[in-house]
């Protein structure tokens, strides 16, 4: 199985990040949040991190795990367990390192956006705001850790 992490950016005006695949990437121009995979011997947070400064350019600067989604896409030889994040970063500009481009979108906007699949339970609860990000890393005080 291999091991994803996925950053749930949420501004102070509710909007979320998400960025679109590029058209030569596997699942051509749909939306996910920033991540990737975990290398060997990385942590998830590790790994979060990195990829937020590969892909973006930013330094995370706490992250809470959400949840885990277990899926297989089609051209995936393996099942996939995304992890998502609640991620907070230090940088307000952003550089679409790897994205065709990026979006910041209220929760009721992301149902019109096209994501992959595997993300469609946590867009539905961030859309009905049954999950909200901003609040559970506040909560979770100055360790970043739960």
């Amino acid at each position: 199985m291999i091991i994803v992490v996925a950053a749930v950016i949420e501004r102070s005006d509710r909007r979320f990040l998400i960025g679109q695949r590029r058209r030569n990437d596997t699942s051509p121009l749909k939306w996910e949040f920033p991540g990737g995979k975990v290398r060997g011997g990385e942590s998830p947070e590790v790994a979060l991190a990195r990829e937020l400064q590969e892909e973006l350019g930013v330094t995370l600067v706490k992250s809470v795990e959400l949840g885990r989604v277990r899926h297989h896409y089609a051209e995936t030889p393996e099942e996939l367990e995304i992890r998502f994040f609640a991620a907070a970063i230090a940088e307000s500009q952003l550089v679409a390192r790897a994205f065709e481009e990026i979006a910041w979108a209220l929760p009721k906007e992301l149902g019109n956006y096209d994501f992959l699949a595997a993300n469609h339970q946590l867009i539905a609860q961030l859309a009905t705001g049954r999950i909200k990000p901003a609040e559970i890393l506040e909560a979770t005080g100055e360790t970043g850790a739960r």
